[in-house]
């Protein structure tokens, strides 16, 4: 099992230059995420959670602020974060066993142990059997665990998820839901997930961050005061969604009063070369 991490973020601020000019993504973002907890970040497209995740990643370093792992400063990739992002991203000509090791090509461990570490993490996201199938004879649900399990194969003390589940079909989608709490109670890792889906982000959740535009700050953190198992259909779940899509129809309203201005999606999130996929 790896060792939780404590995540520190203060005073975050981050704009990109469009056509000479400043434009602000993510403003005052102070947020902290004790070891082993799971955070669930909602919001509208545009509102920055995509950058939030890639600048504590380490893919980007341009900002102001602070964000911290366990009292460290974040620079650059490192094996103790991880990232999934929704498309799975794995190497075609790879099978699954191959796709997970390249995780571990500047891990300093024994042949032996990289092997034994891959199998593991193989067995953890319920594939074993399928080591040495190749990506397209795998469904859509099946790829995305050999994406989790290479992002964990490391033992990163936190991992990020980048809307893991968009693209895969609602049946799928809910079974992944309970495979990544599994992993999590499994694992004890800190985890951060980015998503639309309210309704996922309060199934896994500890705490829900609601995040609004124009630029991306933090509106809200309600805490998911709900046991493990939860239930879709029970009172209790259905108040905290009331809850978080309050606050969705309460920014609705403020936007309706504003004056309409189209800005480009900092969520959007480009195709990362091959070296950069090796580090996450």
């Amino acid at each position: 099992m790896a060792r939780a991490g404590t995540l520190d973020i203060a005073h975050l601020r981050k704009q990109y230059e469009v056509k000479g000019e400043p434009l602000p993504v993510l403003e005052d973002i102070t947020l902290s995420i004790a070891p082993g907890e799971f955070v669930s970040i909602v919001g509208a497209s545009g509102c920055g959670k995509s950058t939030l995740l890639r600048l504590v990643v380490g893919l980007e370093e341009d900002y102001k602020g602070e964000i911290l792992l366990d009292g460290k400063r974040v620079v650059g990739t490192s094996l103790d974060r991880g990232i999934v992002f929704q498309e799975h991203r794995l190497f075609p000509w790879l099978t699954v066993e191959q796709n997970i090791r390249t995780a571990l090509l500047n891990a300093n461990l024994t042949e032996t142990e990289k092997r034994r570490t891959v199998r593991e993490h193989i067995a953890l996201v319920g594939l074993a059997g399928f080591e040495t199938a190749f990506p397209h004879q795998l469904s859509g649900g099946m790829s995305q665990r050999v994406a989790i399990a290479r992002a964990l194969v490391t033992r990163p003390e936190i991992l990020l998820l980048d809307e893991p589940f968009g693209a895969l079909d609602a049946l799928t989608r809910a079974y992944l839901q309970q495979e990544l709490h599994r992993i999590w109670q499994a694992e004890g890792i800190t985890m951060i997930l980015v998503t639309h889906d309210v309704e996922e982000a309060i199934y896994l959740g500890d705490r829900v961050v609601v995040m609004e535009p124009r630029p991306g700050r933090i509106r809200r953190i309600l805490p998911v005061p709900l046991a493990h198992p939860r239930d879709r259909a029970a009172l209790g779940f259905a108040r905290v969604k009331d809850d978080v899509l309050q606050e969705f129809t309460g920014r609705l309203a403020d936007l309706a009063e504003a004056p309409i201005k189209r800005e480009p999606d900092p969520d959007t999130t480009d195709r990362l070369p091959p070296h950069i996929q090796f580090a996450i």
